[in-house]
């Protein structure tokens, strides 16, 4: 156990030091790194731990979806949610790929893996960069600002994300890890559509949420497609 500790570190340790270039172009343009698991998966935590170690880098937005397919098989994850369920099937569908499974990390709706190796997260955000292009986004009082640009062919969506930023514990008492208390950080609480972009400068009227909470904005082919531009708060 205790090799297997000091290997994983050395791998957390890895992921802090790869340079930034090899993540999004600065803070104003973060890389989205979308991690799909389960209290009751028990390939999840090496997963949730390599994304734990890049979430504060100021180039990546770190949002952590708990499904809910894994719910009737021993314990009910205590913030899962059938949408994040259907956000995952979406990604499954537009990537072309047979089914979904857990661990499953999704960088920029681009490209996708299991995300349980240091190093093969890395190379995940790499091959996911969106490179320049995409249109600005910022939060301006109690709405979101989206820039001029090209927009995809059939348009893209503007989200509102918020997230706990907390690492909070969980202990989970049945299933694949019953017994153990796993940290959970950048759970995605709400998501909602504000609207759609077609190229034009607009701007998403925002409500208000809970203080304790991230927030962030997603601007995303429609369709759960590429992701064209995020940014946080």
């Amino acid at each position: 156990m205790t090799d297997r500790l000091t290997l994983h570190a050395a791998l957390v340790a890895l992921l802090l030091a790869v340079p930034t270039s090899a993540f999004a172009a600065d803070a104003a343009h973060p890389t989205v790194v979308e991690l799909f698991q389960s209290q009751g998966c028990s390939s999840c935590p090496p997963a949730a731990a390599n994304v734990r170690a890049v979430s504060d880098r100021p180039d990546v937005l770190a949002l952590a979806f708990e499904v809910d397919y894994w719910d009737r098989l021993g314990w009910k994850d205590t913030v899962s949610s059938p949408a994040w369920t259907a956000r995952q099937y979406a990604y499954a569908h537009a990537m072309a790929r047979d089914g979904v499974y857990t661990p499953q990390v999704v960088v920029n709706g681009r490209v996708e893996g299991d995300g349980l190796e240091a190093g093969g997260l890395t190379a995940l955000i790499r091959e996911g960069d969106r490179g320049a292009g995409g249109p600005g986004v910022s939060f301006a009082g109690g709405a979101v600002s989206v820039g001029s640009g090209t927009a995809p062919a059939r348009g893209a969506d503007v989200w509102l994300v918020r997230y706990d930023p907390r690492v909070v514990e969980v202990a989970v008492k049945r299933g694949e890890n019953a017994g153990r208390t796993l940290p959970h950080k950048d759970v995605v609480r709400e998501m909602a559509l504000l609207g759609h972009w077609d190229g034009g400068a607009a701007s998403f009227p925002a409500p208000a949420g809970p203080p304790d909470l991230g927030e962030a904005a997603i601007v995303q082919e429609a369709g759960a497609g590429p992701i064209l531009a995020a940014a946080k708060r």
